[in-house]
């Protein structure tokens, strides 16, 4: 149960942070020390972090679902104050260190009041404000552009920014499959603006420097690396939720990962992939693009040029999902079933027609306030945002991606203001 008699959703609505305090510590250097070995994590310092006084903002690409703790222990000493998903203040397993860490609960790709006052107040305090500006953890392995209104943010605060770029992280867990795969990590602290430069710089130049200064192709990377992960499970394992379209048939939701080998199975065109991520073609008549971050890149093409056709439409039947208004979620649970219909995406945007709570329930967002979706732990679910509800789908099939690149790019085409990278940044 949350605090006395309020539900959660009224506890994480009226949540005032302060400074982290001396549990942060506490926790943070035998972390450090743990992660250093785990994860074989490398740091290096393009700056002096004693030479920069709070306030100030720090900026990740967010590529895995353990970056907030590489970020927390590199800038040790100092201790941060994290930009977190509202629906991560719901699992019970995050409870402890939400509030260890003090962190700000903000609603995914739309506007949240309440999370830009309690940014504003870690500044006024003279703290440091951590913001991920993908606003989710790496599908592709690869960044997304920063979200909407980031530079508006970086240009009000007014004060010095940092980044932490983060390479290899996804390699070790990828969003496909929750599954440790140790092999290697490298985070690169270095400083993006400072005070002067947020204030004389455009907003266009704030973005652009952003998305230029984070981007990081995992698979590519590790093309010119080589670094070597472990995995029991193997490296295909569940990698069809990214890689839907076959190369070869081009038919879709057809491939399937399992164990080393991902494969189509309606023409059998299929590769093994390695413990570097490399493919290696079944056969001189498979067709595979170089790396996995190509393939999605393929896909969103595809997506890019069926959504100009004004008779485009995509179907999912679906399980509803919601966050529980008093007991937290356990274990691995991002929201509890609570309905089931279907979601339709056209030119009137995304509408979910069905059942909530055994009544008849359906809602509508227009595709330009629908940029994309947010992810929680795998690919086998997605949510967003009705109202500042969460409502998150279990499709039937294994869709995800599909879904993801076709809500995207449909946004894009129709006039939304969340648009694709400059073509100087990839």
């Amino acid at each position: 149960m949350a605090k006395d008699t309020q539900t959660i959703k009224e506890h994480v609505d009226t949540l005032k942070v302060k400074k982290p305090g001396f549990i942060y510590h506490l926790l943070g250097y035998p972390w450090k020390w743990m992660f250093l070995k785990k994860y074989n994590a490398h740091f290096h310092y393009e700056v002096s972090l004693k030479d920069i006084k709070p306030p100030y903002i720090v900026i990740s690409n967010h590529t895995s679902r353990f970056d907030y703790m590489f970020v927390s222990t590199a800038f040790l000493p100092r201790k941060m104050n994290h930009v977190v998903g509202y629906n991560e203040f719901y699992r019970s397993h995050l409870k402890f260190i939400m509030n260890v860490m003090q962190c700000i609960p903000k609603r995914n790709f739309c506007p949240d009041f309440h999370a830009m006052k309690e940014m504003m107040r870690v500044i006024d305090n003279k703290g440091i404000l951590m913001i991920y500006p993908e606003g989710m953890n790496s599908i592709s392995g690869a960044n997304q552009p920063v979200a909407i209104g980031t530079e508006k943010l970086i240009k009000h605060c007014k004060v010095p920014v940092l980044y932490a770029k983060i390479e290899g992280a996804y390699l070790e867990n990828p969003k496909y499959c929750d599954e440790f795969r140790k092999g290697r990590v490298d985070i690169t602290i270095g400083k993006l603006f400072d005070k002067e430069e947020v204030e004389t710089k455009s907003l266009d130049e704030i973005r652009d420097l952003i998305n230029k200064t984070l981007y990081h192709d995992a698979f590519k990377w590790n093309k010119e690396h080589q670094y070597h992960y472990t995995s029991k499970l193997g490296f295909a394992t569940n990698m069809h939720h990214l890689l839907y379209h076959c190369p070869k048939c081009h038919h879709e939701l057809e491939m399937k990962g399992e164990g080393e080998i991902i494969k189509c199975n309606n023409c059998g065109n299929g590769a093994i992939v390695s413990d570097t991520y490399d493919f290696i073609p079944l056969d001189k008549s498979c067709i595979i693009p170089s790396t996995q971050t190509e393939w999605w890149e393929m896909e969103r093409e595809l997506e890019r040029e069926r959504v100009k056709d004004e008779n485009f439409e995509l179907r999912e039947k679906v399980k509803l999902g919601i966050l529980p208004e008093n007991e937290y979620l356990k274990n691995l649970e991002t929201s509890i079933i609570v309905g089931a219909g279907e979601i339709v995406l056209n030119r009137n945007g995304l509408t979910y027609t069905g059942t909530k709570n055994g009544m008849p329930f359906s809602f509508n967002i227009a595709s330009k306030d629908l940029p994309t979706y947010g992810m929680c732990t795998d690919m086998s679910r997605f949510y967003t945002f009705y109202q500042n509800e969460f409502y998150e789908f279990y499709p039937e099939r294994e869709s995800v991606g599909k879904w993801f690149l076709a809500t995207e790019e449909l946004h894009r085409y129709l006039g939304g203001k969340w648009q694709d990278f400059k073509e100087d940044v990839k």
